[in-house]
């Protein structure tokens, strides 16, 4: 399988110019590309294939004085600008013409230098290498100098370059890693998700809400009201910029760090985990959307999935649909309505429920009955 390696880092002044450099040179091809489909799209003429585009673009834009300036980054990673905007044309397409599953996708958009993400990529073929003394070696960049957390599991086939709105450098390398099962265990859990409690799980466990930027909202405000005394334009504004950009990535980088812990515990500590389809997108449009993208289930229950598939576990996702807190664990039993403020209710059965450990408890059932149904049998935990 294929997997992300992500590390950060130091560039020196002169290779920090040497990327801007690229960035600029990416952009522009992207731009012109674009600014070329749409133009010949507005004169009736014919789509222009992506290999006619790269000649006109590159090869021959190199050729003019306009475009000199080109030839000084590597050629790989305007090919790639361009694989970019020829990969958001076919999805574009696609979505149009119901291909692509999922909310409708908008035509590609002309890009800023002053977007909050610039990045370029180098595929194999442009040869940049680790080397031996664990830098990264880029062509017409230089040996940049890494910060190191894990060995990469094999060679990567490309690298994408990343400066972010914190003004921060990262490597993200694209590598095979081979599943490494682990070894199996009885143990199987469901995972409620929740605001009150991050996750509270079948075996009675709960898992206290963070809130990183609930606890950083002072901190932030702060920053941003600096921010919007500075004049518009001025260098000081600059700066003001990057230290909320800042702000806001330790608040991401704490949210990431503790759905990565979590996700690999439970992973390790179960063979089946189960846990529900949740519609972040429709809940982030109600008054709490502000505590439902602080608390970060997309990012957690994707973490689950990737780790499941290498560590050889096994993942059910449950039917948003599916009345968890409602149904009483031990009979069955469904209640007719359940507002949020109750934590706890007695069923007409005699049993006194927590309302998130009912629910866990409730997904942990269905999703043993799916890899029942999946499996057309019985599905007993592993010895």
């Amino acid at each position: 399988m294929q997997l992300r390696y992500n590390v950060r880092l130091y560039p020196t002044p002169g290779q920090q110019t040497a990327l801007a450099r690229a960035f600029g040179c990416a952009r522009v091809v992207f731009n012109d590309g674009l600014r070329a489909r749409q133009q010949a799209r507005a004169a009736g003429l014919p789509y222009i294939s992506d290999g006619e585009l790269s000649k006109r673009i590159i090869t021959e834009a190199k050729k003019t004085p306009e475009r000199s300036w080109l030839g000084e980054v590597s050629a790989v990673v305007l090919q790639q600008a361009l694989a970019d905007l020829n990969t958001a044309y076919r999805n574009f397409f696609a979505s149009v013409s119901g291909k692509r599953k999922g909310p409708k996708l908008a035509p590609p958009r002309l890009r800023s230098r002053k977007d909050n993400r610039q990045a370029i990529r180098f595929t194999r073929n442009a040869r940049f290498q680790v080397t031996a003394g664990g830098k990264l070696r880029l062509p017409k960049i230089g040996d940049v100098t890494v910060r190191w957390s894990r060995r990469l599991p094999s060679e990567p086939s490309s690298v994408t370059v990343v400066k972010d709105a914190a003004g921060r450098y990262f490597a993200s390398f694209v590598v095979e890693a081979a599943e490494q099962p682990l070894p199996q265990t009885a143990a199987e859990v469901g995972i409620d998700l929740g605001l009150t409690h991050f996750a509270v799980l079948s075996d009675g466990r709960k898992v206290g809400n963070p809130r990183f930027l609930r606890r950083a909202e002072r901190r932030l405000r702060k920053a941003q009201q600096a921010l919007s005394r500075k004049t518009a334009g001025s260098n000081n504004r600059a700066k003001a910029v990057v230290k909320v950009a800042r702000a806001h990535a330790r608040v991401a980088d704490a949210r990431r760090d503790f759905a990565h812990k979590l996700s690999t515990q439970i992973i390790r500590d179960n063979q089946a985990v189960m846990v529900e389809d949740l519609c972040v997108k429709g809940l982030a449009r109600t008054r709490l959307a502000k505590s439902v993208h602080d608390a970060g289930w997309s990012a957690f229950v994707t973490m689950l999935e990737y780790k499941a598939a290498r560590y050889g576990r096994t993942l059910v996702k449950i039917d948003r649909w599916f009345p968890s807190s409602k149904l009483c664990s031990a009979c069955g039993t469904v209640a007719e309505s359940m507002p949020l403020n109750v934590r706890s209710w007695t069923c007409p059965c005699g049993t006194v429920h927590d309302r998130d450990v009912n629910a866990a408890n409730n997904i942990l059932a269905a999703g043993r009955a799916e890899r029942r149904n999946a499996c057309g049998g019985t599905v007993r935990p592993a010895a």
